[in-house]
């Protein structure tokens, strides 16, 4: 068998964790000595999984499509299924393209036979821990962002007219940069006259010394963050929100209220832009039944509304309500239950992926624990000494301040580190039916995590009748996974 080694780092990676290139290379080279698999190729990638849009990944597949010879490389090997892919959908797309040529992807240290059904699951388990950690750690972020915004910290680079600073205790902050600063503020009071047209105050500023394009300024005189307030955006049930910053303002809230008077005044009103992907989340998965062509879908102007229709090209009159499929898909969604016996392996896998993935921090807190053993220990066989008189009362205080100092600092460390494994174990036992529940997962996500769950949960060539869907519609791991109630 030949094979080509796929290696992949990104730079992050490489900083955050630890990943190496070297060490990947090795331990693929040993497996394919063992395996008696002749390497053709290695190909090195510096680059994120989030898309295949990789220019090694494409140098190599390009050309391994324009290769004649049938089965000239037979696996594609890398060590996990992360430096594969971290997102799901792409993953099992790029499998189907590789299989179609004869190759096998495969994880060494994640083996998995993608003949036995069965294997998928652990499958979409491995490609998705990845992509879910991803989202963890952009939605900390995101929220850890938000929080500071709310306090009145500003979390970016410093806006144009300030400049990042940091307090001795490392606080990051920003201040008013002059001269950017006083430039901005004449820059404000002249539009605030209205004398000037915006374009005019920016090439005034210009000529003064300000460092800024035209289309930047026009976003510095709406910045709210000139009069020390804080923008926070509109997010699930929080309105928009205008906080009072920490940092100084260049220009007070009532100049900076006339001037967004004076571009309102200025304002161009255009008609609102209508969006109607939104109401069609299975446009491009669904087969016309009488042609077979791919069903597009579009907006139709009514004399009050606009009505949404899922429908053929060209020379076929084949033509649905929207309303109407989307019901019947969220008909067939509410119908599925997971089957019992797969609810228990979705547990078991869960659980084992889980321990994997968390097994460092499961370490740490088992090594958090030896020390605060020892040093227990070390504190018993001191008043064990010093009821036998072996050391003073002084000594036995030092070790005792040394030791109790220890175990408070490890007991906070270890408030930091919880029992994962029966975190998750609870986590599951309450919320098991959850995770697997497709109408649920699929009502609450955004547009484009629609169109990816409906490219798994459904086969090919889907079509819509009149009398809506059914569970053969389902793509055939699913069909194993879930039961209709109806």
């Amino acid at each position: 068998m030949r094979a080509i080694l796929y290696i992949r780092v990104s730079t992050d990676e490489q900083a955050d964790k630890g990943y190496s290139q070297r060490n990947q290379d090795e331990v693929l080279h040993k497996y394919c000595a063992l395996k008696s698999i002749v390497v053709q190729d290695v190909i090195y990638e510096d680059h994120s999984a989030k898309t295949f849009n990789r220019p090694e990944w494409i140098k190599m597949l390009g050309t391994l499509k324009k290769v004649k010879e049938k089965h000239s490389i037979d696996l594609i090997l890398f060590t996990k299924w992360d430096r594969f892919s971290r997102n799901t959908a792409d993953a099992y797309q790029m499998i189907g393209i590789l299989r179609k040529l004869g190759i096998e992807p495969q994880a060494i240290e994640q083996p998995l036979d993608l003949s036995v059904p069965e294997n998928k699951m652990m499958l979409a388990f491995y490609l998705a821990v990845p992509e879910v950690e991803n989202d963890r750690r952009a939605l900390n972020i995101f929220h850890g962002m938000r929080r500071a915004k709310k306090e009145g910290r500003w979390v970016a680079t410093a806006p144009l007219g300030y400049i990042n600073r940091s307090t001795e205790d490392g606080r990051k902050y920003i201040r008013p940069d002059e001269p950017q600063a006083d430039i901005l503020r004449f820059a404000f009071n002249e539009i605030a006259t209205g004398k000037y047209a915006t374009d005019q105050v920016w090439k005034m500023a210009r000529q003064k010394g300000l460092r800024c394009g035209r289309k930047q300024f026009w976003n510095v005189v709406r910045n709210p963050a000139y009069c020390g307030k804080i923008t926070v955006q509109p997010f699930k049930d929080e309105p928009l929100q205008l906080v009072v910053g920490q940092h100084e303002p260049i220009i007070t809230e009532e100049l900076f209220c006339k001037v967004q008077d004076v571009l309102d005044g200025r304002k161009i009103k255009r008609g609102a832009k209508i969006v109607s992907l939104s109401m069609l989340p299975l446009r491009g998965f669904l087969i016309c039944p009488r042609c077979g062509r791919l069903l597009t879908g579009s907006a139709s102007k009514g004399r009050n509304a606009f009505y949404y229709y899922y429908h053929c090209s060209k020379g076929c009159t084949t033509r649905f309500k929207t309303d109407m499929v989307n019901a019947a898909f969220d008909r067939l969604l509410k119908s599925l239950k997971p089957r019992r016996s797969y609810l228990l392996v979705f547990k078991e896998i869960a659980r084992d992926v889980f321990k994997q993935q968390t097994l460092s921090k499961q370490n740490q807190r088992l090594q958090v624990l030896s020390k605060i053993e020892t040093l227990q220990s070390r504190l018993k066989k001191a008043r064990e000494l010093l009821l036998s008189d072996a050391i003073d009362a002084y000594d036995f205080g030092q070790i005792k301040t040394d030791c109790e100092t220890q175990i408070r600092s490890l007991t906070m460390a270890l408030s930091d580190l919880p029992d994962l494994a029966e975190a998750i174990t609870q986590l599951l036992n309450r919320y098991a039916k959850r995770f697997l529940d497709l109408h649920d997962i699929y009502n609450n996500a955004a547009l484009e995590d629609k169109r990816k769950l409906v490219s798994l949960l459904l086969a090919p060539n889907i079509v819509y009748h009149d009398i809506g869907f059914d569970q053969k519609q389902l793509s055939n791991v699913l069909s194993i996974i879930y039961q209709s109630t109806c």
